[in-house]
């Protein structure tokens, strides 16, 4: 494990009202994954960190347990700005304890992840009654999402999903973001279809402060993607990013695979019905 900065914080409540979804709730201010296109390095901000986005973890300690009542029939989501899987779980079991207060609540409860700690709960999981896990998969090529974070290999997460899947639990495979030019979304699927209820698609948004390491990365890794990158986020031309988007549409369609559409990312935090935590799910 890298060497990370680990303060412990005091919270009222680990709930929290959210525009992705309803309700969320993050058990750890910062993520150690570090995933160089991580949309909540934002968080950096509001957090008073000056350590680089990864280097960094707050444990929250809450001072109230979770009220069930407020959230009886809501969505909630776990892990909007952290993963609460991260490898700190493992020694304070944060996230553990609050599924605990969670397994007799009557929500909709929906989790993303990208580490197979997941697991360790599995038992916790399948006693809860709507359910939906999504672990983020983007590549099938072990260097590239060596390069890209260090959470659990690929063929960790697939077999993850695997394990969550034979134990009835509702998968989702959470394709973001993909890399156009790099992202072989089909090879992904065709690999994940006989354990995965679900996919979610999501196109790589580059702002803030790693917009530049993503392009450089691309410019040496990958020099022939280098000038489609340069047209969609130097130029603005999003033409090739809808082509693709069309082209998975069609292409789930075509083989009644279920899937949610998240390449528009201002209309999912406008959705009312929050259709991105599966409130449609039994």
């Amino acid at each position: 494990m890298e060497k990370i900065i680990v303060a412990e914080k005091t919270v009222e409540s680990y709930l929290t009202k959210s525009k992705i979804g309803q309700f969320a709730i993050n058990p750890y201010v910062g993520c150690p994954h570090a995933c160089k296109y991580c949309y909540a390095s934002f968080m950096k901000r509001f957090t008073g960190h000056s350590e680089s986005w990864g280097d960094f973890i707050d444990i929250k300690r809450a001072r109230h347990t979770i009220n069930g009542s407020q959230i009886t029939e809501k969505n909630v989501f776990m892990g909007t700005v952290t993963d609460c899987y991260n490898p700190y779980e493992v020694k304070y079991g944060i996230t553990h304890s609050i599924l605990e207060q969670l397994v007799d609540v009557d929500c909709y409860l929906q989790i993303a992840t990208k580490n197979k700690l997941i697991l360790r709960d599995l038992d916790l999981l399948k006693k809860m009654k709507r359910l939906s896990v999504a672990l983020s998969v983007n590549t099938l090529d072990e260097n590239f999402r060596r390069n890209m974070d260090r959470a659990s290999t690929v063929r960790e997460r697939l077999e993850t999903l695997r394990t969550l899947h034979e134990n009835g639990i509702y998968t989702i495979l959470f394709m973001s973001p993909i890399f156009i030019g790099v992202t072989d979304w089909k090879a992904i699927i065709e690999t994940s279809r006989s354990f995965v209820s679900e996919y979610w698609f999501e196109d790589l948004n580059l702002r803030g402060g790693y917009k530049n390491v993503i392009m450089q990365y691309v410019q040496g890794h990958y020099p022939d993607s280098y000038p489609l990158y340069e047209r969609i986020y130097i130029q603005g031309d999003k033409t090739p990013l809808t082509e693709m988007e069309n082209e998975i549409i069609a292409y789930c369609h075509d083989n009644d695979i279920l899937f949610s559409d998240y390449f528009h990312h201002e209309e999912v935090i406008r959705n009312p019905k929050n259709k991105i935590l599966g409130k449609n799910k039994p």
